[in-house]
């Protein structure tokens, strides 16, 4: 399903539901398939922030931040702390980390991309490209630097020239699910969906793809009216109700855009 030309009404409507419904499904896909009911700090703490429950990344966020006013200095913990700070939605706060960070370490690679992935989650795009640039070294490209510049690039509408780079990405790191699931999610800000839905489907059928890949392929589904086997997606992520609400929100973020009863005409004539 192509929807509309890009300036239209309609498209930007759905591309903003979509932006509303990825925040939305982002942080609750911490807490799928919840690894320990404790969610204590002592077992969260050095594990990789992804593989983190709802519970276990505020743990954390309490106990990262008690441990930068302490030591604000520190590379690594500005850099776990910021992870951590954007996935509890506070995203202005994870800048303000990485700023200071960026400051400290000016040349620090690490730094400078995290720098630069935090400026775009701040909205701050065409800073977050400069600092992303900043980080690359041309002679030994780094394919996650390549495909952040790309991600950047699809905020900003210049679709194209992102996918460009998503494909240099994936000539650096072949069969990498993450850089193909962001390939299929700059279809979505264009409108086309189907491209989209084979570029996440050959994603999640490659080794290592995670929840969030699965997620995004859940939301594309639903964005095409298929909802009941969005939520079946969203289930094998999410508790149940989870699903069913992220699915449910869908629902209401179409309708406001007098697109729900598109939709529903559009799956019963291909059915």
């Amino acid at each position: 399903m192509r929807l509309g030309q890009p300036g239209s009404a309609w498209k930007r409507g759905l591309v903003h539901s979509v932006a509303a419904v990825a925040l939305g499904i982002a942080l609750a896909g911490c807490a799928a398939k919840d690894r320990m009911t404790t969610g204590t700090v002592d077992r969260s703490a050095g594990r990789p922030v992804d593989s983190l429950s709802a519970s276990e990344v505020h743990s954390e966020a309490d106990r990262l931040g008690r441990a930068y006013a302490a030591n604000p200095k520190d590379k690594n913990l500005s850099l776990r702390y910021a992870a951590v700070l954007q996935m509890t939605g506070r995203a202005d706060q994870s800048l303000a980390v990485m700023r200071r960070a960026a400051i400290v370490h000016a040349k620090d690679r690490d730094v400078l991309a995290a720098y630069g992935k935090a400026l775009a989650a701040a909205g701050e795009f065409e800073p977050a490209l400069d600092a992303v640039r900043r980080a690359q070294t041309p002679e030994y490209p780094d394919w996650k630097l390549v495909s952040a510049e790309a991600a950047i690039l699809d905020q900003l509408g210049k679709q194209q020239d992102a996918r460009t780079l998503y494909r240099q990405a994936l000539d650096l790191k072949p069969n990498e699910p993450s850089i193909m699931s962001n390939l299929g999610m700059s279809y979505v800000l264009e409108g086309d969906l189907k491209s989209a839905e084979t570029h996440l489907r050959a994603a999640i059928a490659l080794p290592g793809a995670d929840s969030r890949v699965r997620q995004n392929l859940g939301l594309v589904v639903g964005l095409q009216g298929r909802f009941k086997e969005a939520e079946q997606i969203a289930a094998n992520e999410l508790a149940p109700e989870q699903a069913q609400a992220n699915v449910s929100y869908l629902r209401s973020m179409l309708a406001q855009q007098n697109a729900w009863s598109q939709l529903e005409k559009e799956e019963k004539n291909t059915n």
